[in-house]
C-alpha cells in the first residue's frame, strides 16, 4: 500500500509540527472557546463519539483539523486529524496542523469510510495525549 509510507511520515510530522494556532492552556478542557466549534452542534453526529470523545473543530481548517477530543470530564486526551485519501493520492499535503498538547504518549491510524463533516474515504491520525487517553475516550 502507497499510502502507508506517506501516513507514517506524516504522523511523525504532525506530531514533531508546531501548535502555534492556539495556547495550550486555553485547550486543555473543554469547550476551548473560539475559533472552535462543538462538532455535534454543527453536524448530526453524538455529542461524545465513543473512540474519539467529545470533538471540536475551528470550521476553517476543515477537513483536515485538528479536531480537539476531550473525554467525559472535559480533559483534552488526543488531537485528530481526518485526511480525505483522495486527497493525499492527488498529492495534497497538510502542512503545520496545528496539535492540542505537545505532549503525545501513542499515534493510531486507521481508515474511515466517511460521515457527516467529512463525507469521503479518509484516514483518521489520532494523537494521544497521555496513556490513558484511549481508554478515557473508549467509554
Amino acid at each position: 500500500m502507497k499510502l502507508l509510507p506517506s501516513l507514517v511520515v506524516a504522523t511523525s510530522l504532525f506530531a514533531a509540527g508546531s501548535a502555534f494556532a492556539h495556547d495550550e492552556e486555553a485547550v486543555k478542557a473543554a469547550p476551548p472557546g473560539e475559533p472552535y466549534v462543538q462538532v455535534s452542534e454543527a453536524l448530526p453526529l453524538p455529542e461524545f463519539i465513543p473512540g474519539l470523545g467529545t470533538l471540536f473543530v475551528d470550521p476553517q481548517t476543515l477537513p483536515a483539523g485538528p479536531f480537539l477530543a476531550y473525554d467525559h470530564d472535559g480533559k483534552l486526551s488526543a488531537t485528530v486529524y481526518m485526511t480525505p485519501l483522495e486527497e493525499l493520492q492527488n498529492g495534497t499535503a497538510y502542512d503545520e496542523l496545528a496539535i492540542g498538547s505537545h505532549t503525545v504518549s501513542s499515534v493510531d491510524i486507521y481508515y474511515n469510510a466517511g460521515h457527516p463533516g467529512v463525507e469521503k474515504p479518509h484516514a483518521h491520525v489520532v494523537l494521544y495525549h497521555d496513556v490513558d487517553a484511549k481508554g478515557r475516550l473508549a467509554e
